[in-house]
């Protein structure tokens, strides 16, 4: 692997405010990112268009945006099977409605695959555990895991080199990720989070993913970009 190559990570990214914050923290570290985006049956395509902005603004040094229909199995409200809950206390106990099985194994598996093509070692993901812990694939034992896997699973893994799974994310806060967001001079108007968008894509402001953006910036003391256009 060259110099050059050790230099590049794969990110994943959906156009939310965690992944555009993961990956911007990874560029600022001397990466050059190379941006996956996976359409795995997600209901609004306003996910995609902030993902494209954000992969724009960074920059990355390409974007891939790749097609694995996981709502062809159902299972998650995000993929229209069921409801998004509205109202809720966002931190409850329990897995929610929202979460897409086995969705993080599988995009992490492409951005590998794609590593492994690049000659790149680090994979950039932007899960994140104290905000929604309800998550099984944000947990940092499932990051670890994972690293274990792609050392078994690889030709680079076999001939000895490693990779990582960087999830700069995974113990902070929503508050500390804006404030880390805002010292690396990131326009989160460019970013989408709502799991129920009216049609024009406004945020719902009721889901989940609303309520702990909306916390974070009432804690940071800062307006959210998306609601004062």
């Amino acid at each position: 692997m060259t110099e050059a190559a050790s230099k590049r990570a794969v990110v994943l990214l959906s156009g939310g405010l965690d992944s555009y914050t993961a990956a911007a923290m990874s560029r600022a570290e001397g990466f050059d990112l190379f941006a996956l985006t996976v359409r795995y049956g997600q209901l609004h395509s306003c996910e995609l268009d902030a993902a494209r902005r954000v992969a724009h603004a960074l920059p990355v040094e390409r974007h891939v945006e790749l097609e694995v229909d996981l709502g062809a199995f159902g299972g998650s409200a995000l993929t229209g099977d069921g409801d998004v809950a509205l109202d809720q206390p966002p931190d409850r106990v329990g897995i929610p409605s929202t979460y897409v099985p086995a969705r993080n194994t599988v995009l992490l598996s492409l951005a590998l695959g794609w590593a492994e093509v690049l000659g790149a070692r680090d994979l950039v993901i932007g899960v994140n555990a104290l905000d929604y812990s309800g998550y099984p694939d944000c947990r940092p034992e499932y990051v670890a895991a994972f690293e274990r896997l792609a050392a078994l699973a690889t030709q680079a893994g076999v001939e000895g080199a490693s990779f990582r799974v960087r999830a700069p994310l995974v113990h902070m806060s929503k508050a500390e990720i804006i404030r880390q967001g805002h010292a690396l001079g990131l326009d989160y108007g460019l970013t989408h989070s709502c799991y129920v968008p009216s049609t024009n894509g406004q945020p719902c402001g009721r889901c989940d993913s609303c309520q702990l953006r909306a916390r974070g910036f009432a804690q940071v003391g800062v307006d959210d970009p998306i609601l004062t256009v």
